[in-house]
Order: C-alpha cells, then structure tokens, then sequence
C-alpha cells in the first residue's frame, strides 16, 4: 500500500524572518511542496487565523516580545488577545511567524519535531 500524496504545506512569514527561512528551509530539504504567502504583501486574512486562534488560541499567535508590539504601545495598553489579533490584519508585524499549515494541523514559531510528526503521518513513519 502506497502513503497518499503529501498535502501542500503553507507558511505565513516574512522573508526577514530567520525562523520562517528555517521554516521553508527544513520542507525543501523534505521535498515537500511550500506555498509561501509573504505577510509584507498579503496578511493573513480573518478566516487564515481562524485556524490557528482554533486550535492554539488567540495569545499564542501574538509576538508580545517583537518590536512592533512595543512601538505600537501594547505591552502596556493591555488590549485582549482578541483585540490585538484584529490589529493584526492591517500591522502583521504583530503575529509570531512563521504560522505553518499542512491539511488540519498548524504550528507557530520553529517547530521542526512538530513538522516531521505532520511529515511521518502522511507519509507512512518512512
């Protein structure tokens, strides 16, 4: 029996991001087809983020140590998670990258063990 077709990886990032360039890095080196969406030109749109706030929560997508955070005043507005993460949309600056999506899983920030679990799943453990 032969393992179904690995389904399209995406990563939302920003190309001067060294953890989403060790993002893209790690699923070349698998083969494994990446589509890229650089959040410079498109934010992640409502529904994109639905997916991840869904599974991870609202907090875990907001960068809290990332300098727009702090030029925009948020380490002390305290804004809810849900507050920022509409702020977002327009500054994804505000966002942890890379978010990293394959099929139903999602992952944020470097998590190459978290991938190859993703990788091994559809690809039979081989």
């Amino acid at each position: 029996m032969q393992a179904s077709p690995a389904p399209t990886i995406q990563i939302f990032g920003f190309n001067d991001c060294q953890d989403t360039r060790k993002a893209q890095r790690f699923f070349a080196e698998r083969r494994l087809v990446v589509h890229f969406v650089n959040m410079k030109e498109r934010p992640p749109s409502k529904g994109e983020l639905r997916r991840f706030v869904e599974k991870l929560g609202a907090g875990a997508l907001i960068d809290r140590e990332g300098p727009r955070y702090r030029a925009l005043g948020l380490h002390v507005s305290g804004d809810s998670p849900q507050r920022v993460l509409a702020r977002a949309e327009t500054e994804p600056r505000l966002l942890r990258t890379p978010l990293v999506r394959c099929g139903n899983h999602v992952a944020i920030g470097h998590a190459p063990a978290e991938w190859q679990a993703w990788i091994d799943g559809f690809t039979g453990g081989h």
